[in-house]
């Protein structure tokens, strides 16, 4: 059998301030391909150049990646302000309907940073525009200086619900991960549940109430030496494993489904 594909999401940068490019951490793909097993394909996600049907018709399983731009907020009914930072419309017009449908068809994919607030904010949820403005919460983001090693480095635990998909996954309740994040959910949106939250209180590990797929989403960036971190290594193997089920129209694997 083929691998199965994964669509990775891309993000929209300027190379050189000038030169419009669709791109991708190549973390992401080392993950996708060396962990999860599978196909890495690199998708613009603009609508400008594909639907979502069509991706559904074309990848397996999509990979939800981190990215500088946050979802706009009045895909969450608030108005844009100055905290809320940089968007991408495009990335919006594609993946919140993208998420939906891949919900609806139980179709896998794993959200990442901003891709875990896309699911949010795709089921009806809201985000805070800056985590470390609200009291008693730390800050979130990436360190400013530094080697990439530093910048990834594990920072804080998240504790898991006891039983929950995400401690059957890691085979602990209380994980180490990174964090380079400054928004993160408020509100959650319809069928997410929250499984792991930081010691500040933060939601870090959600997924989609009785979806009949893989929706297992995460704030932390899990792409990160992927294939050696013992968090994130099952991670992508479950997903990975899902991608490979819905390849066989078996419709995914029942991980999260006694949740």
């Amino acid at each position: 059998m083929s691998r199965p594909v994964v669509g990775i999401i891309g993000n929209s940068y300027l190379m050189n301030d000038q030169y419009p490019t669709h791109a991708g951490g190549t973390m992401n793909s080392d993950a996708v391909a060396n962990v999860a097993g599978c196909i890495p394909l690199l998708i613009p996600a603009d609508p400008r150049f594909l639907s979502v049907d069509e991706l559904l018709e074309t990848c397996d399983g999509f990979l939800l990646t981190g990215g500088r731009p946050n979802v706009h907020p009045e895909e969450y009914g608030e108005p844009e302000t100055e905290a809320h930072g940089a968007f991408d419309r495009a990335r919006d017009a594609i993946v919140l309907p993208l998420v939906r449908a891949c919900v609806e068809r139980g179709q896998p994919f794993l959200g990442i940073c901003r891709g875990f607030q896309e699911v949010n904010v795709a089921m009806g949820g809201t985000l805070y525009p800056e985590i470390r403005d609200l009291p008693g919460r730390m800050n979130h983001r990436m360190p400013p200086d530094g080697t990439l090693e530093e910048k990834f480095a594990l920072r804080h635990r998240v504790e898991m619900s006891d039983n929950g998909p995400f401690h059957r996954l890691f085979g602990a309740q209380e994980v180490m991960t990174n964090t380079l994040h400054g928004q993160g959910i408020n509100r959650p949106g319809a069928r997410i549940v929250i499984d792991g939250h930081a010691p500040d209180g933060t939601p870090e590990a959600i997924y989609v109430k009785d979806a009949p797929g893989f929706t297992l989403s995460v704030q932390w960036h899990p792409e990160w030496d992927a294939a050696n971190d013992p968090v994130s290594r099952p991670l992508f193997q479950a997903f990975g494993d899902a991608a490979r089920s819905w390849a066989r129209e078996d419709k995914g694997p029942a991980l999260q489904k006694s949740a």
